[in-house]
Order: structure tokens, then sequence, then C-alpha cells
């Protein structure tokens, strides 16, 4: 019975060398995927929510931003309060953030609604339908933020995950007459 307890403490220790001793030519939990460059500082980070959203707001050009916003898949529901930002036009980006600091999304794998957040203390207000649907831009799958339920202007908003936790949208003026793309903006 003495015999087994060293047994075990050999075949641990054998163990616990062995990954150790491996662990330099492993990459498990050690990677860092590289990024996305567009050029002149526009990239999306796969491991970095702050830089992209950093580079979407202040690096990106409008072409980068499309360039972006096409290649990307719609990805995952967004869930829960999120932080937003007007990307473009300018005049808009400079005037958003006293009136709209984000969105809470009350969804689940296939969308639900969203409530926008409101000034800085994060009122909620103008009720979104979320559901999968295509895209003006490109007929592809993204999100698509219908307010028809909200007392708002007809708008329709539309948004892929263009990096983990972090999504890029299209505001769109929601009238089968004429839609032009009223503004641009990332939630995280």
């Amino acid at each position: 019975m003495t015999k087994q307890p060293r047994y075990r403490f050999r075949s641990l220790a054998f163990a616990l060398g062995t990954v150790v001793a491996l662990a330099p030519f492993t990459a498990v939990g050690n990677a860092s995927a590289e990024p996305t460059d567009y050029g002149n500082g526009c990239a999306v980070y796969p491991d970095d929510r702050a830089a992209t959203i950093d580079a979407l707001r202040f690096k990106c050009s409008v072409e980068q931003q499309d360039e972006i916003y096409v290649s990307a898949a719609a990805g995952s529901t967004p869930r829960g309060v999120t932080s937003g930002w007007v990307t473009r036009p300018a005049i808009m980006a400079a005037m958003a953030p006293p009136l709209w600091i984000g969105k809470t999304f009350y969804t689940g794998s296939n969308g639900g609604h969203l409530q926008n957040r409101i000034t800085g203390a994060g009122i909620e207000g103008w009720v979104a339908d979320v559901y999968l649907g295509t895209s003006k831009v490109d007929n592809e799958p993204a999100w698509i933020l219908n307010y028809a339920p909200s007392p708002t202007p007809p708008l329709l908003d539309e948004i892929r995950e263009v990096s983990p936790g972090v999504w890029f949208g299209l505001s769109w003026w929601r009238d089968p007459a004429i839609s032009p793309l009223l503004l641009a903006f990332v939630v995280s």
C-alpha cells in the first residue's frame, strides 16, 4: 500500500515535467491573432476590441469602413448593454455623444429586440426589432435593426460583427422609394 502513493507521485511528476518541457513548442493560450490590416492604421484586431473600435472611429476611411463591413459575416447576435459611437458623417459623430451612447440588446441567437441608450444617463428609448435579414449593401446576411415599432423617423439599421464583440453598422432611411445612408456606427 505504501508503493501506490509513490507511483502516483512519479506519474504526476512525469506528466507535469512533460507539459513544462513541451510548453515552449505549443501555442495553447499564447497565440495572438494577427490583425487584418487595411492600411494607414486602419485594422481589425480579433483579440483587441478597443483597438478595433479606435481604428473604425479614427483611422479608417469611408472606403475602408465599407470594405470591412462587406468582408464581415453577420456574426453572433449582440446581447446586453453595448456602448456606441457614430463614425460618419463627421458632423453626426460630433453631435451624437450627448444624445446616444449605445444600445441594450434583449436578444437570443435568433434575434429579439433592442432599446437605444440615450443621454449620458443611459435612458432606454427607440425600440427596434432585431432579426437576421439581407443587407442593402450587398444582399448578404446582416443583423437588421428595424425601428418600425418606435415613434421615431422611419429608420433601419444593419450591423455585422467585424471582430469578436464589435459590430459595425449602417443606418438607413427606411423608405422604399429612397433609402439614403444616414450614418455609420460601431457598437461593442
